[in-house]
Order: C-alpha cells, then sequence, then structure tokens
C-alpha cells in the first residue's frame, strides 16, 4: 500500500473541529450478529438525521435504498466521517484504509477489548450525537513502514498501525535473528521471534512480551523480543524516526513468518531483509469530550487495579 502525500490534503487535522459531518462511512464485519445489529440501528438514526450514509457491500443485507454502498477506495473521496464498529482489528483497518488523508475515524466497540475503540454501545446515539455537534477531542497517530526484501523476488510493503511481528512457525525450534537500527548492528537473538511496535501497538501484542507502555503521543518504537533465550535481551525503546532491520543468521530449517498488525506479509528467510521504519504519515481519531487515556488503561487493561482500589468501580471507558 502506497504512503499517502500528507500535504495533498484539502484540510488538516486541526481544522476537524469545523467540519461538517454531512457524509459519514460505516465499516465493521457485519457477519457478527452484534455488529450487524448496531450498524443497522446506527444507519438509521444517522438517516433520521439527514445524513448521507455510506457502507461496504458486506452491510448485512437488504441494504436500504438512502443508504450508498461504495468500495474502500471511496472512502477518502465521498466520506466526511469515518465510524468504525467491531473491535480493534476494525479500527486498525480503517487506519490503514485513511492514512495519509485528513478524514477522522470513530470507533464503536463491539469485540472483545476495544482499547481504541472509546465508545461503548449502550450510548452509542448520546456520543455519536454529540460527535455530531462538534463536541469532540481531536487525536491522531502514527504508522510504521515494513518492507520485506526477498534475496530474490520482488520486495512487499505494507503500513501497520500497532506492530510488524516476525515469528516461528511450524517448527518448534528457535529462531535465530539480528537486529540493526539505522545501519548499527544491535544484537544477535534467539527465541521465537520479535516484535517491533509504535506506541500505539506498545499496548499490544509488545506489552505481553514484558514491553513498555508508550503513550500514542511519544515518537517511539519498541523492539520487543518473543520469548528470548537469554535472559539479559529485553526489550529497548527507540526513536520512532529509527529504522529496523532484522535479519536470519542461521535456517536451522526454521521457518519465520512476518505479520503486520496480524496480517501475514510474507516469509523472512536467510538472506532476506526485514525493514521497519516511520511512514511519515498519520490518521486522524476522534474521541468524545472527556477522553482519559490513563482512564482506559486502568479500565481495559486493568493496569494499577492491585494498589489502586479506589478505580475498581470505574465505568469502561
Amino acid at each position: 500500500m502506497p504512503a499517502a502525500n500528507p500535504k495533498s490534503n484539502k484540510r488538516t487535522v486541526s481544522q476537524l473541529a469545523t467540519t461538517n459531518f454531512s457524509t459519514i462511512a460505516l465499516l465493521g464485519p457485519s457477519g457478527d450478529p452484534k455488529v450487524a445489529s448496531t450498524l443497522n440501528a446506527l444507519a438509521k438514526h444517522l438517516l433520521k438525521k439527514g445524513i448521507d450514509v455510506l457502507v461496504e457491500d458486506t452491510f448485512p443485507k437488504p441494504v436500504p435504498k438512502k443508504i450508498h454502498v461504495i468500495s474502500d477506495s471511496e472512502l477518502i473521496t465521498r466520506s466526511d466521517l469515518v465510524i468504525t464498529v467491531g473491535g480493534d482489528g476494525t479500527m486498525l483497518r480503517a487506519a490503514r484504509l485513511l492514512a495519509g488523508s485528513d478524514i477522522p475515524m470513530l470507533g464503536v466497540n463491539r469485540g472483545r477489548l476495544g482499547f481504541l475503540a472509546d465508545i461503548s454501545p449502550k450510548d452509542i446515539h448520546k456520543r455519536i450525537d454529540k460527535v455530531l455537534a462538534g463536541q469532540f477531542e481531536r487525536g491522531s497517530r502514527s504508522l510504521l513502514q515494513v518492507t520485506l526484501i526477498p534475496a530474490k523476488g520482488k520486495k512487499s510493503q505494507r503500513l501497520t498501525v500497532n506492530d510488524c511481528v516476525l515469528q516461528k512457525w511450524e517448527t518448534g525450534r528457535m529462531l535465530d535473528y539480528e537486529t540493526w537500527v539505522d545501519g548499527q548492528y544491535v544484537n544477535t537473538h534467539g527465541g521465537d521471534g520479535v516484535i517491533v511496535a509504535s506506541a500505539t501497538g506498545s499496548t499490544a501484542y509488545a506489552l505481553s512480551c514484558g514491553g513498555p507502555i508508550i503513550h500514542p503521543a511519544m515518537d517511539a518504537m519498541v523492539i520487543a523480543p518473543i520469548c528470548p533465550h537469554t535472559l539479559s535481551d529485553r526489550p529497548i525503546v527507540i526513536p520512532a524516526s529509527s529504522t529496523v532491520e532484522i535479519r536470519r543468521v542461521q535456517d536451522r530449517a526454521t521457518k519465520a513468518q512476518v505479520t503486520c498488525d496480524g496480517d501475514i506479509l510474507g516469509d523472512l528467510n536467510v538472506g532476506d531483509r526485514l525493514l521497519i521504519g516511520p511512514a511519515h504519515v498519520r490518521v486522524a481519531l476522534l474521541h468524545p469530550l472527556g477522553h482519559d487515556y490513563y482512564r482506559i488503561l486502568r479500565s481495559k487493561l486493568h493496569w494499577g487495579r492491585g494498589a489502586l482500589t479506589r478505580f475498581m468501580n470505574e465505568d469502561e471507558a
């Protein structure tokens, strides 16, 4: 997916508060009954408010006549706002589609965790009506550009919001690899693989590997080994402007697979190169008023709950 040029945007993130959301696109995995029900109810609500509603061809059938079915490529040419219904995976997909454009997205949580999607179904209409009235907070997230360069064949590229993961597969053998940052050798590792995560992705897979929580406003990335063989092989935080290179150093008949936000990019073999660096594009987000990142950490990741019992009864963000 080619990186868009942010200089070509007609509007900027700082101007979103004055934007008239007259056309809204709805995205979500409608195969899930809960998502399908919410998509239908939300579409009807928006139509009653005189808003043009755009949906994917997977929208629950029959599609009302007043709703327009569009392709992914039309999102950035026809919509003023994208509302996702589902989990974080739905928001990640939307973020990749909208990266580099000025079109913001807003998430309704119908998934398991919903760390990025911060509107709950119980007050969806109330929250969205406030957003439509201009009562929202703006934000943006940076993305990573991942490039897989095989020793033979064509290179593959992908934008990723959370992380790029190299991991062994179809084998019980250890994976040996090297890490380089901006052309400087960092270390040789052995284990199940490695995660290179953005600040946004620091609360995803990298967190389960002992990585730190990085506030999304920080320009930083984390390199987190997966099940390292050496106890001292710990995660490291580096500038977001860096380019990380990963190389296989031994075969051991071990297969290694590269995924971006959970989607397969390809295999990394000895002699191939995997590059992860800044994408130089961002995605715009809208949050309801009162958005509190630390409250989300407490409520959804149970961060600090052991000591801070005052937050035990806190509602989900």
